[in-house]
C-alpha cells in the first residue's frame, strides 16, 4: 500500500497532472482510498506495541484492562484480514445485483420476492445505499426479476458470494393441499463499473426502444413511454428499465446495467480461455446450486460450496449473511 501511494503522490505532484481532470479524480480518489487503509494497518500495529508494553509491565492491576484491549485487537485485526482478501480488481466497487425466478412457479417468484427483502436487509445493516433499477412483478405474487443497484465499500466484493443459483425447500402457501415444493431462483452480480475505460459501447451497436412501464393500474398508468429496452447487438444482451419516471433516467441506469453486463461477459471469457488453457473444466454459474434454504421438514441454510450452514434460516433470510460471504471468500482464497 505504501508503494503504491507513493507512486500515486508523485503522479499527482507532476505538472500536467490536471490537463485530464477526470483522471485526475480517480487518482486522487484512490489515493484517499489507499492512505485511510494504510492508516487502518499502522493504527492497529500502534495498538499492538501499547497492548505488548502493558504486558511487559506485568502488573495485575492492569489486567482486565489489557483483556479489553486484546479482545478489540483482534476484532480488528480479523476485520483487516478478511478486508485484505477482497482484493480483486473490482471488489471495492459497487454493485448491480439481478434476481430472476427459475424453476418452481409462483413458489420461485415468491422465493424471488424473499431473496430480494434478505439482500435489502443486508445493505441497510452495513449502511449500504440501494436503488431498484428495474423489476418485473409475478402473475400471483412475487416477482418474476428484479434488478438493483448496492454501493458502499466492497459491495460488489461481499456480493459476488452470492452468484448462482439458489433453492428453497418448504410448505408451499400457494398449494391448497399445502404439500411441500422446491423452487430456485438465479442470482447474477456485476460490479458497476460507471465510466471505466476497458468497456466501449458504441451507439450503432444498440437498439433502442422505449414502452409504457407497468404499475398496478387505475391513476398510476403511463401515458408515456418512459421505459427503456436496450439490446446489445454483437452480444445479444437486453437490459431494461422502467423504475424511473423520467425516460432520460430510465436511459442512463439501462446503460449503466449494460456496462456491468458487458465487462463481466469479458471477465468470464478471460477466465474460460486460462481454464482451457489449464486444462480444466469451466463451472457453469447458472444452474449451479450454491445454497440450499430448508424451511421443512427441518430449519437448515446450507451453502454447498463451504458446505457452512446455519439452523436459524429466519436471521439468514432477514439479511444475516456475512458469515455465509465470509466462508464463501475465504475459500476462494485458500483454493486459488
Amino acid at each position: 500500500m505504501e508503494k503504491r501511494i507513493a507512486e500515486l503522490e508523485a503522479r499527482s505532484a507532476a505538472p500536467e497532472f490536471w490537463e485530464d481532470s477526470q483522471v485526475a479524480r480517480e487518482v486522487m480518489r484512490d489515493l484517499s482510498a489507499l492512505t485511510d487503509e494504510a492508516a487502518g494497518w499502522r493504527a492497529v500495529a500502534r495498538r499492538i506495541g501499547d497492548a505488548l508494553e502493558l504486558a511487559a509491565l506485568d502488573d495485575s492491576s492492569l489486567g482486565v484492562e489489557l483483556a479489553a484491549e486484546v479482545e478489540a485487537i483482534e476484532a480488528e485485526v480479523s476485520r483487516l484480514d478478511f478486508e485484505a482478501i477482497l482484493s480483486g480488481d473490482y471488489d471495492k466497487h459497487d454493485a448491480i445485483l439481478s434476481i430472476h425466478a427459475g424453476a418452481g412457479g409462483t413458489d420461485a417468484q415468491d422465493f424471488a420476492a424473499m431473496l430480494l427483502r434478505m439482500y435489502l436487509r443486508w445493505a441497510e445493516d452495513r449502511n449500504y445505499e440501494t436503488d431498484i433499477v428495474d423489476t418485473t412483478d409475478g402473475e400471483e405474487a412475487g416477482i418474476k426479476s428484479v434488478t438493483l443497484s448496492v454501493s458502499g465499500k466492497y459491495a460488489y466484493g461481499y456480493l459476488r458470494a452470492e452468484k448462482g443459483a439458489h433453492r428453497l425447500v418448504r410448505l408451499s402457501p400457494f398449494d391448497s393441499a399445502h404439500r411441500r415444493h422446491t423452487s430456485f431462483a438465479g442470482v447474477e452480480v456485476y460490479p458497476d463499473v460507471a465510466g471505466d475505460d476497458e468497456i466501449e459501447i458504441l451507439p450503432a451497436e444498440l437498439k433502442i426502444e422505449t414502452f409504457r412501464a407497468s404499475s398496478a393500474g387505475g391513476q398510476n398508468v403511463q401515458k408515456n413511454e418512459t421505459a427503456i429496452r436496450i439490446t446489445h447487438i454483437p452480444s445479444g444482451i437486453v437490459v431494461s428499465c422502467q423504475n424511473e419516471r423520467s425516460q432520460t433516467q430510465n436511459r442512463a441506469n439501462a446503460l449503466k446495467v449494460l456496462r456491468a453486463r458487458l465487462l463481466d461477459l469479458q471477465r468470464e471469457t478471460r477466465e474460460r480461455e486460462i481454464a482451457e488453457l489449464r486444462g480444466a473444466p469451466v463451472k457453469a454459474e447458472w444452474g449451479s446450486q450454491i445454497r440450499s434454504y430448508v424451511l421443512h421438514p427441518y430449519q437448515m441454510v446450507k451453502d454447498h460450496r463451504t458446505e457452512y450452514e446455519s439452523a436459524n434460516t429466519a436471521a439468514v433470510l432477514d439479511g444475516h449473511l456475512d458469515d455465509f460471504m465470509e466462508a464463501f471468500l475465504r475459500d476462494s482464497v485458500s483454493t486459488r
